[in-house]
C-alpha cells in the first residue's frame, strides 16, 4: 500500500516538472493574456477618440473600413476600433468619449478582413452607436 502512494506521488511530481514545456500552461501561469490585453481583462472600456482612420480590407475584398484611433482612459494605451453600421463614423467626432469592446476574433485577435483591428465601438458619449445609426436617439452634447 505504501508503494502505491509513493508511485502516485512520483508521477505527480514528474508531471509538474514538465508543465512549463507546454506553451498553454506557461502563458496561463505567467498571465500573458492579461498583460497583452489593453482592456486588462475587462469586457468593455472607455476611451477618447484621437482621430478617424480608414483601414483597407484584406484580399480578396476591396473596401475602406471606417475605424477610429482611441486612447483608453484606464491606462492610456492607444488602440484602433471599428465603427459598425452604415454612416456610423459620421456620429463619432474627435475628443468624443466612446465605449469599446472586443471584436470577437479568435483568441482576442482581429476578425474578418480588417487587419490589426481588435475592438469595436459600441457607444458614443453614453448613447449606443446602433441607436444613433438607426436614428432613434441623438448624440448627447458634452
Amino acid at each position: 500500500m505504501g508503494q502505491g502512494k509513493f508511485a502516485a506521488r512520483k508521477l505527480v511530481r514528474s508531471a509538474k516538472k514538465f508543465r512549463w514545456s507546454d506553451p498553454a500552461y506557461a502563458r496561463r501561469a505567467l498571465r500573458l493574456k492579461l498583460k497583452a490585453d489593453p482592456l486588462e481583462g475587462a469586457p468593455i472600456g472607455r476611451a477618447i477618440v484621437l482621430e478617424k482612420v480608414g483601414v483597407e480590407a484584406k484580399q480578396p475584398n476591396s473596401a475602406i473600413r471606417k475605424c477610429v484611433r482611441v486612447q483608453l482612459i484606464k491606462n492610456g494605451r492607444q488602440v484602433t476600433a471599428f465603427a459598425v453600421g452604415d454612416g456610423a463614423i459620421n456620429f463619432i467626432d474627435e475628443h468624443d468619449e466612446v465605449t469599446i469592446c472586443g471584436i470577437g476574433g479568435r483568441a482576442g485577435r482581429s476578425m474578418g478582413d480588417i487587419p490589426g483591428v481588435r475592438f469595436v465601438v459600441t457607444g458614443v458619449n453614453g448613447v449606443t452607436l446602433n441607436e444613433l445609426v438607426i436614428g432613434r436617439k441623438e448624440k448627447a452634447r458634452r
